[in-house]
């Protein structure tokens, strides 16, 4: 592959990947949405327990993306050989890390929940979910694997009939199992975990044999089982913590606040799930770009160009500010025509109440658009000890605040949302200080 810092190849990098980074926020919309209408406690609690379950995927994905920036890296160097065994060093690293988080959802779960939900109906609710879902784990893990090669060498275009193939599949499922159609059993919000696990394995499946027939993947050794290289491993660990770190901080706070939010009602945690739904459909873009980023900045710097890094992540930045904006204000002038067609009107009310919030995620997808791919530009240009440094100083202040805004009497919804903008706009800052270094600027 060859790469260059024009918004053409950025866009034809970045594309695939906004699709494809969507599986899983495809996959939570999806049980959310068929769940809204199945009652008001089954799309609390998939609120509540869907956010534990992204993750569980994210720290998969975030340590597949480790493996993504070698690929990119030795790809940049011209050595595909390595990169076939960066592949299958991904390969065995997402599989041990499946089965230790399958082992965690099916032993730890319960404690997890029981010290965080005070509703005995989110409560057990959540855990009936996760006793389907958590099965996916292993195809998730598999299938970021295969994400992490195609994306690593710039050829990600097949990554969108994949999640095409997902998104299908898991609509038809959460509408037979969780309603009963078709002849399927009526399981509720147990139906939506096993229609999402299910579809994963599919999508998986798919890929796989799409893998086979691709003759284009034959320099990279595919098909050459290799052994486990600790050295390799070693590698991906060391440029994946930051990343996982980033998205479990993240998620993770948002998966407290639902918890916190229960303390008022499940009314309060509706609402918020509204706000969620929003959220996890605008920052699509914002992810894929940051995946994307990770791939360009990594290529640079293998192939001995570091000083068109900084070059790439303005322009990358600027696109996503862009396309994030056009996204949102539909939303901001047209809110009941926008959310209607999908949520309907039986519990208006719901979106009533979340509108105030929407014009805070504008500001938080703005500061998301620099601060996020700044941040990922500092990963994949291998700067991993200083981002881990920078996003757990950060991710210390976010936590803190949050649980201020969140307990204090004066605090609401609005402010407590807002305080993410804060966590991106100092990384950011923190990020273009490195950019600005000699070093970069020559």
């Amino acid at each position: 592959m060859k790469l260059t810092t024009s918004y053409r190849d950025i866009w034809k990098v970045s594309l695939p990947i906004i699709i494809g980074s969507a599986a899983q926020n495809v996959v939570a919309m999806t049980d959310s949405v068929f769940l809204y209408y199945k009652g008001e406690e089954d799309f609390a609690a998939i609120g509540f327990v869907s956010t534990f379950y992204i993750i569980v995927a994210a720290i998969g994905f975030g340590f597949s993306r480790g493996g993504q920036i070698l690929m990119a890296r030795r790809s940049g160097q011209k050595q595909p050989g390595t990169v076939g065994r960066t592949f299958y060093s991904t390969v065995y690293f997402e599989l041990v890390l499946a089965a230790l988080l399958f082992l965690f959802m099916t032993y730890g779960s319960y404690w997890l929940f029981a010290s965080l939900v005070d509703s005995d109906i989110i409560f057990y609710k959540s855990l009936e979910y996760l006793e389907t879902r958590k099965w996916g784990v292993f195809a998730s893990y598999l299938g970021v694997a295969c994400i992490a090669l195609y994306t690593g060498i710039a050829r990600p275009t097949f990554i969108i009939v994949d999640t095409f193939i997902l998104a299908i599949t898991n609509i038809f499922l959460d509408r037979a199992l969780i309603f009963g159609m078709y002849g399927f059993p009526e399981m509720g919000i147990a139906g939506a975990g096993l229609a999402s696990t299910i579809a994963e394995y599919v999508a998986l499946l798919v890929f796989l044999v799409y893998m086979a027939f691709d003759k284009k993947n034959r320099i990279y050794n595919i098909f050459k089982l290799p052994k486990w290289d600790p050295a390799i491993i070693k590698d991906i660990i060391g440029i994946s913590v930051p990343i996982v770190a980033m998205s479990v901080v993240g998620l993770g706070s948002a998966f407290v606040f639902f918890g916190l939010v229960d303390n008022f009602g499940e009314r309060a945690l509706a609402v918020t799930n509204i706000v969620r739904i929003v959220y996890l459909i605008l920052s699509v873009p914002a992810w894929g770009f940051c995946t994307g980023i990770n791939t360009m900045a990594s290529y640079f710097v293998g192939a001995g160009k570091p000083h068109k890094v900084k070059t790439v992540l303005w322009k990358t930045s600027l696109l996503c500010l862009v396309i994030t904006t056009v996204l949102i204000m539909p939303l901001l002038i047209f809110p009941t025509q926008v959310l209607y067609p999908i949520l309907g009107d039986e519990r208006a009310y719901l979106i009533e109440a979340a509108y105030p919030v929407f014009w805070v995620l504008w500001g938080i997808l703005t500061t998301f658009s620099f601060g996020s791919i700044f941040f990922n530009g500092l990963i994949g240009a291998g700067e991993t000890g200083l981002a881990l440094g920078m996003q757990f100083a950060c991710a210390i202040g976010y936590v803190i605040l949050i649980f201020v805004v969140v307990r204090v009497p004066w605090g609401t919804m609005v402010w407590a949302w807002s305080v993410e903008m804060l966590y991106w706009i100092a990384l950011f800052i923190l990020s273009l200080i490195f950019f600005r270094r000699p070093r970069w600027r020559s």
